[in-house]
């Protein structure tokens, strides 16, 4: 379920922070893609993977106006989605800079095209927004996501919402091609994907090397064991270390 997003997974919804391919700034069109391998892939601090790796990529077609439509795409582990072992995020959005701070919203549909046919409906959509800016020597991000209440988030046979707020700080270590970041989020709402209320958090490192970043990141949450466990009894919102090799085209 999503990018850093919307995150770590930056839950940047637009999971690539690749290099465009057109360079020429007269060109109306920029596409930037990524392709990625994962420890663990987590979405606002609960495993989607089992604590198993992950493959994912995404791409991004951005507008000289700001407009952009963007894919995400990671392995799953069946428990997510009524069997489901892929997770393809569609996401249709908006971003400009006013006053040296840049704001984004849009709208991101999770599909999970091989759930059970006969399972209750999987494919939900999020409303997100967000306001990033440089604060000295670093980028400070907030944002927040809602998903009206619909079917594929009940816990029930009625219909559930979700909001959930977030921060992330980031920095560049001057002259080095290693960077840190930092994330909290909170999710209020009791859903099918994360069950109750609950803080996640994390800590991370990355080194860059051409087209090739490599990250690793400390990762928890304070929900209680039992809120989320697949179908081994394994907690998947217990704390892990996360690496990440990805490669920006």
């Amino acid at each position: 379920m999503r990018a850093s997003m919307i995150g770590l997974s930056a839950v940047a919804l637009i999971a690539s922070a690749a290099p465009a391919l057109a360079q020429d700034d007269t060109k109306e069109f920029t596409l930037t893609g990524s392709a990625a391998i994962v420890s663990d892939y987590r979405f606002r601090g609960i495993s989607q993977s089992g604590k198993r790796f992950a493959a994912q990529a995404s791409a991004t077609l951005t507008h000289s106006s700001g407009f952009y439509g963007s894919f995400w795409a990671s392995s799953i582990d069946d428990y997510v989605a009524y069997g489901s072992d892929t997770e393809l995020d569609l996401i249709g959005g908006y971003s400009t800079t006013v006053s040296n701070v840049t704001l984004d919203g849009g709208v991101l549909y999770y599909v999970y095209s091989t759930a059970s046919k006969s399972a209750p409906p999987t494919d939900f959509f999020e409303l997100y927004a967000s306001a990033k800016a440089a604060v000295g020597p670093a980028t400070v991000k907030v944002g927040a996501a809602y998903a009206p209440k619909q079917s594929a988030l009940s816990v029930g046979f009625g219909k559930e919402d979700n909001l959930y707020i977030y921060s992330d700080v980031s920095a560049s270590v001057p002259e080095t091609p290693f960077g840190v970041s930092a994330h909290i989020g909170h999710s209020f709402d009791k859903t099918y994907i994360t069950g109750g209320e609950y803080t996640d958090w994390s800590l991370g490192a990355t080194y860059t090397w051409r087209a090739a970043t490599f990250g690793i990141s400390y990762v928890d949450t304070d929900m209680p064991y039992g809120q989320f466990v697949n179908g081994f009894g394994r907690d998947m919102g217990k704390e892990g270390v996360v690496g990440t090799v990805t490669y920006a085209f």
